[in-house]
């Protein structure tokens, strides 16, 4: 006879998702968009990993040698050498490079890292969490680019970034004259047209900039949790062996092309933020 009040019901395959898909916030959501409600575990994991790139990339710059390199230094002089020349390429502009280039290596480097959290089993960091707090319902996601708040605050830091560049290269009357006067021509009548068109560019630009990297992970991070279900409904039979056989290859196969995935989306991020910033040089 089972013990009265000490076993609990498995989860469902939806309890288990929608489990996996909260956050550990600092109280309850009461809204959509609730700017009171932080994602802790978001802003604890993206801190953490930001810490962790800029303390690699210290190490890899203060064990530099000119002679042969290690295979980590050559890595880094690689990955170095790549951004600058992207950089390079888009914005040309010397002496803003100085900050530019930098900026996409640490974008790049970071926007990898939390990126990279995929690649840990789905289950590992929340039980070790629930564990540690004594609560078997305890919420923590790991994915910090798999919140929506957090890639568009990364996009609204890189608009942000645009915006002091279009004033320092084209002075705050240049710009002013460029909102109103690009991209129909500098006509008073057509002013207002201008202006729309140039914010709503501003806005879809660092929407979709946010909205790129969000999907993409979030559905990653979703696939790998419908994985970790084929292995969680295992069992001594035809059916249930074989669904254990399909978890791991599928899981394997998902894993190494995730890799592709979350190093594609991560160069693609510090592009755009080269692609903008090098368009807030341009005069029209």
């Amino acid at each position: 006879m089972a013990a009265e009040g000490h076993e609990t019901a498995a989860p469902s395959a939806g309890e288990y998702i929608i489990h996996h898909l909260q956050h550990l916030q600092n109280g309850t959501q009461k809204g959509i968009a609730d700017f009171s409600v932080v994602n802790m575990d978001s802003l604890f994991f993206s801190i953490l990993l930001g810490v962790l790139g800029c303390f690699f990339l210290w190490r890899a710059a203060k064990a530099a040698t000119s002679g042969v390199p290690g295979r980590f230094q050559a890595a880094v002089e690689i990955l170095v050498e790549v951004v600058a020349d992207q950089a390079k390429g888009i914005v040309h502009n010397a002496e803003s490079r100085k900050l530019v280039a930098p900026l996409a290596l640490t974008v790049f480097t970071w926007i990898f890292l939390m990126n990279a959290m995929d690649l840990l089993p789905v289950d590992l960091l929340p039980w070790i969490w629930q564990n540690i707090t004594g609560d078997h319902h305890a919420k923590l996601r790991v994915v910090p680019t798999a919140d929506l708040s957090m890639t568009m605050g990364l996009s609204i830091g890189v608009l942000i970034t645009c915006l002091i560049y279009n004033v320092k290269m084209k002075g705050a009357g240049g710009w002013a004259h460029e909102l109103v006067a690009a991209p129909f021509g500098d006509k008073v009548y057509l002013y207002p047209v201008n202006l729309a068109m140039q914010l709503i560019e501003f806005v879809a630009k660092t929407v979709s900039h946010g909205m790129r990297l969000f999907g993409n992970m979030y559905a990653g991070e979703l696939i790998f949790m419908l994985i970790a279900l084929m292995g969680g409904a295992w069992s001594l039979s035809a059916t249930g062996i074989g669904l254990a056989i399909g978890h791991i290859i599928a899981g394997s196969v998902w894993a190494i092309f995730h890799i592709l995935i979350i190093t594609l989306q991560a160069f693609v991020f510090m592009m755009l933020t080269l692609v903008y910033i090098g368009q807030a040089h341009d005069a029209h």
